[in-house]
């Protein structure tokens, strides 16, 4: 690969969208023009300012100019998550409008490196230390590309269901008629909405075309807020396919002290104990770094607690899984990974029993958005007659554990740490590889 490649963010599906040109986009002027689409019998019709409908199966926007920006209303962000909530975005680039599971999808199409000033921007905040920006440049153009090349290949879907056990796990293989989401569930994209700071523009330039290369190929580099102590197995999240370069650390100087927290005792020892590690933090400056507004109230990631009632959790695992267990009995741990989060759940009810997973499945269930992870213990410090009262989950961590723990690395970054050892330390067996280079991206 000798050029960037320009690559397709998937942004909003919606029955109907509105949206906004700004610039010349092929009309010949410098002008704001302002659209409604809706799909029709399987086309979209599209109108203009002045009324006229025009019909088509797809319609592409072309800018014309670098300063070319168009705005779409009513983009959902936060997806599932408890801050879910819809803005107005501006973007740069191409607009493609398709027709996807009889909604519309606005698509934007975008060099690269561009993207990743949005992504890192919307990702980090510009008070992250240069090396924390750099680190998580890398490991987003790495993910990126690897996703890319990973559609080549076939996938190993979730296994089928059964009458005793739902194993389910989600990532990118949902998108095809992009590369990448902009949401939560890929990585957060806002394009220009956020202004691209400086100090983000000079990490994307500084690692412009630079990927972590492992197991012989780009490394599928994934993120989350808090590994909780120790990182998680790749296999033990998503398809059953071990990556040399995403398997338990522990996130602390004393990398080789790794306890084996499969083994039951072991996790809930280590669940209920508050060990040292880059990630656990309270310190305001480094979390704001990484936590968006809505995030910093949050102060018990590494360590948190929630207490359910048993009408409470009866009614949620109803609501979520469409299942009526009955009044809840006992939630049993049947398989962990290595940084203790639950790969398989017994929920046993007094009308069903099942077990589910693998993390994501497990945490969807138990929260009406997501339970920060899968790592927890449960006690019950009410029962009556054998029926539990309230369940309280004591657990680790904020997601799903694998890769890079951002508040771990943002804790690096500002002890000085390179951005080449962040990476080092959190994908195990890796190099660096600059696999482009040319003109670099705009800058602020």
């Amino acid at each position: 690969m000798n050029q960037q490649p320009t690559i397709q963010v998937g942004i909003v599906a919606a029955p109907e969208i509105s949206f906004g040109l700004h610039g010349d986009f092929g009309s010949g002027a410098n002008t704001d023009r302002q659209f409604r689409a809706i799909v029709c019998d399987g086309a979209i019709v599209l109108t203009g300012g002045n009324g006229v409908n025009e019909t088509a199966g797809e319609f592409k926007f072309s800018s014309a100019a670098p300063t070319d920006s168009f705005t779409l209303k009513n983009v959902t962000i936060g997806i599932g998550f408890h801050w879910e909530q819809q803005e107005e975005q501006r973007f740069r680039g191409d607009l493609k409008l398709i027709v996807e599971d009889d909604r519309l999808r606005a698509i934007n199409i975008i060099p690269l490196e561009d993207y990743l000033c949005s992504v890192i921007s919307s990702e980090m905040s510009a008070t992250s230390s240069a090396e924390l920006l750099k680190a998580h440049a890398v490991i987003s153009r790495s993910w990126l590309l690897a996703q890319i090349e990973r559609s080549k290949r076939p996938q190993i879907r979730t296994t089928p269901d059964s009458p005793d056990e739902q194993i389910r796990w989600y990532d990118r293989e949902d998108h095809t008629h992009f590369d990448v989401c902009a949401d939560d569930h890929c990585q957060r994209y806002q394009g220009i909405t956020k202004i691209i700071n400086t100090k983000v523009n000079d990490a994307i330039n500084a690692t412009f075309g630079e990927v972590l290369f492992g197991d012989g190929e780009i490394c599928d580099a994934r993120f989350s807020k808090c590994c909780g102590g120790i990182s998680e197995n790749f296999e033990y999240i998503w398809e059953p396919r071990p990556h040399s370069y995403l398997v338990r650390v522990r996130d602390d100087q004393r990398e080789a002290d790794l306890p084996d927290l499969r083994i039951e005792t072991e996790a809930e020892k280590w669940i209920r104990s508050n060990p040292p590690a880059f990630c656990n933090t309270g310190d305001k400056k480094i979390l704001s770094q990484v936590l968006p507004g809505f995030d910093q109230a949050t102060s018990d990631f590494y360590r948190w607690q929630v207490t359910y009632t048993q009408e409470e959790l009866s009614t949620l695992l109803l609501k979520k899984t469409g299942i009526d267990f009955g009044e809840v009995i006992s939630l049993q741990p049947i398989e962990r990974g290595y940084s203790a989060r639950l790969i398989k759940l017994k929920i046993t009810g007094t009308k069903k029993i099942l077990i589910i997973g693998k993390e994501l499945e497990i945490r969807r269930a138990l929260s009406n958005s997501h339970l920060y992870s899968s790592a927890f213990v449960v006690d019950h410090p009410e029962v009556q007659n054998g029926i539990p009262k309230k369940f309280v989950l004591t657990g680790a961590g904020w997601g799903h554990g694998a890769g890079l723990c951002q508040i771990g690395a943002a804790v690096m970054g500002e002890r000085g740490y390179p951005y080449e050892k962040i990476l080092f330390h959190y994908f195990k067996d890796t190099i660096l590889k600059k696999i482009y280079s040319e003109q670099k991206p705009y800058s602020t």
